[in-house]
């Protein structure tokens, strides 16, 4: 008795377990009383009363409808039904109902011509398939005929093709944000046709109310609309490159723009193309997405990349790679990659990196890497880092890493790093130098390297601040700055004896040597050269000295030095000039001389750092 009762009571327990276990969220009876309550809030409602969840796309529910209703022991789907019109549909996932536009199912209908046609047309409509409204700027395309149209506002697109041998031919409906639709058809009839497409979700679309929800605050809940914004633009963004720069606005129309943003996951190749304005050439309105072997563009061609030469008269617009050979008469502006050789007559813009020989006759623009050797009469810009020469007449900039040489009239500046040598006619800057530096002014954050010209700064370096005596005169003052490797000398010093008057100015270089552990002591070498005025502008009087100091450092920023100095002086100056020095040095030194211009004699030099 007690083990039929035990089966008894689990098969009970199973049966109504199979039972709760089969009955679907749908067909759950739930009583609802509202009175002019948001949709959104009654639904929060219903979902907190059935113990499931709700799903939908926030464009398709108007959630600030005022509702009321007052049902007793009704299910789901009989309340949702009377919540929303006949053109939504409700479906079961798990413990969510989905709620969605019920699709619009539009056949394709085709009225076909009765003689067959060398050239006949498609023509036809395009629509929502959720909400039926008419879909405008669509790309309706056979791929093979590189034949394409756009839609208008009313979702209108004519299309005219040429006849083929096949018994079958596909067009494809593509547009930003919806599915691709295919649909075949068959040649050599004119023809109408009715197509829909479906709109791609998006995840950022999609909005979950749990049974929780009910509780909670509005201001604990997230409003998905700004970042639905953000993901079709920043989809949108990424979808078209040489559209957006300034040429590419220019001269593409709105069509070939729209036509990219829809055909962006079709591109094919051709062997050639010919063109004389983008969109007017052998492959028509269908150029953006083609990839040519060979490319000639009378004035200019819009297409989808190259995969061998392309010749333009005035431009060249690649919307993807170049490889190998592109020439045009003013300027290239390419997508993708470069490699190979790529010159033009003012401009080359290149989106992605470069691994070519680049020439422009103004400037090169590049937004990657580049590797290579890049020349321009005025600028070259490279926003990564470059492996290789940079020539320019005027200015050379990357963002990233130099390896290699950049050469300008005017000024080179490595944002990060240079690893080789920079020569300009005025200035170089690098954050840091791991090369040699050549130039009037010379500028770095830190150095491991050599600069060398007037000026050299290194920000992060070796900095003093130097006054000195010598035997020619008594008062000196110096900057050096650079690194202990190498560092540069400005000098300027003054005789003050009223008798004995000298000016004098110059440049030099030096090196710090430590000569123990400690480096508290340090042999500094340096040569100098300084010109004298002694009374008269008239002659040259050129001091060149080469000083063997030996340096004592007494603290952190004080230092004191001296050391023996030879001396070659040159001068062709004859005779004295009342209160000035004459000759140089004073009688009391002992000279030798090398020609009757140029003499040399041993000196002395002491003096203190600063810093």
């Amino acid at each position: 008795m007690k083990c039929s009762r035990f089966w008894i009571t689990l098969i009970t327990l199973f049966f109504f377990s199979g039972v709760s276990y089969g009955q679907g969220v749908l067909s759950k009876n739930v009583s609802l009383d509202v009175s002019r309550q948001r949709l959104d809030q009654v639904l929060e409602i219903l979902s907190n009363k059935g113990d499931f969840y709700f799903s939908y796309s926030s464009g398709i529910v108007k959630k600030d409808s005022l509702v009321s209703l007052n049902v007793r022991n009704k299910t789901v789907k009989e309340i949702l039904s009377l919540l929303f019109n006949a053109t939504y549909e409700f479906r079961e996932s798990g413990n969510y109902v989905i709620i969605r536009k019920a699709p619009i199912r539009m056949t394709i209908v085709t009225n076909k011509g009765v003689v067959e046609e060398r050239v006949y047309s498609v023509s036809g409509y395009v629509y929502d398939e959720q909400s039926g409204m008419a879909v405008n700027e669509a790309s309706v395309y056979e791929k093979k005929l590189l034949a394409a149209a756009l839609t208008d506002t009313e979702g209108y697109f004519k299309l005219k093709l040429k006849s083929s041998k096949a018994s079958t031919a596909t067009l494809t409906v593509s547009k930003e944000f919806y599915e691709d639709t295919s649909i075949v058809i068959e040649p050599r009839h004119s023809q109408q046709l009715t197509i829909t497409m479906m709109p791609v979700e998006q995840e950022a679309d999609k909005i979950v109310i749990s049974p929780e929800d009910y509780l909670v605050p509005d201001s604990m809940r997230r409003d998905h609309s700004d970042t639905i914004s953000q993901a079709l633009l920043i989809s949108a963004a990424d979808s078209a490159k040489v559209e957006r720069t300034g040429m590419g606005r220019f001269l593409l129309s709105t069509k070939q723009k729209v036509q990219s943003l829809n055909l962006r996951k079709f591109f094919t190749t051709r062997p050639f193309q010919a063109s004389l304005i983008p969109g007017l050439g052998s492959h028509g309105k269908m150029s953006g997405q083609v990839v040519n072997n060979f490319s000639l563009n009378a004035i200019g061609g819009y297409t989808a990349g190259t995969n061998g030469m392309e010749i333009g008269g005035v431009f060249n617009i690649d919307k993807k790679d170049v490889k190998y050979f592109q020439a045009a008469g003013v300027f290239n502006i390419v997508g993708g990659q470069v490699k190979g050789f790529q010159v033009a007559g003012v401009n080359n813009t290149v989106l992605d990196t470069v691994k070519a020989f680049q020439a422009a006759g103004v400037n090169n623009w590049v937004k990657g890497k580049f590797s290579g050797l890049q020349i321009a009469g005025v600028y070259n810009h490279v926003t990564d880092s470059v492996k290789g020469v940079q020539i320019s007449g005027v200015g050379n900039f990357a963002r990233r890493k130099v390896s290699g040489v950049q050469l300008a009239g005017v000024m080179n500046f490595s944002n990060k790093e240079i690893r080789g040598v920079q020569i300009s006619g005025v200035i170089n800057y690098t954050k840091k130098l791991k090369g040699v530096q050549f130039g009037l002014i010379n500028i770095a954050d830190t150095s491991e390297g050599y600069s060398i010209g007037l000026i050299n700064i290194i920000l992060k370096g070796y900095h003093k601040l130097s006054f000195s005596s010598n035997e020619v005169m008594n008062v000196n003052a110096a900057f050096k700055t650079g690194n202990r490797k190498f560092y540069s000398i400005l000098q300027a010093g003054v005789n003050t004896s009223e008798t004995n008057r000298v000016y004098g100015f110059g440049y030099g270089l030096g090196s710090e040597l430590p000569l123990n552990k400690r480096k508290n002591i340090s042999f500094n070498p340096e040569l100098v050269s300084l010109y004298l005025y002694i009374g008269t502008w008239d002659y040259i009087n050129l001091l060149n000295r080469a000083q063997f100091n030996i340096n004592l450092r007494l603290a952190k920023f004080i230092s004191i030095y001296a050391g023996p100095v030879y001396t070659v002086y040159m001068s062709d100056q004859q005779s004295a000039v009342t209160g000035y020095r004459f000759p140089v040095p004073g009688s009391s030194y002992k000279t030798h001389s090398f020609s009757n211009r140029v003499s040399g004699w041993i000196g002395w030099n002491a003096g203190i750092n600063i810093f």
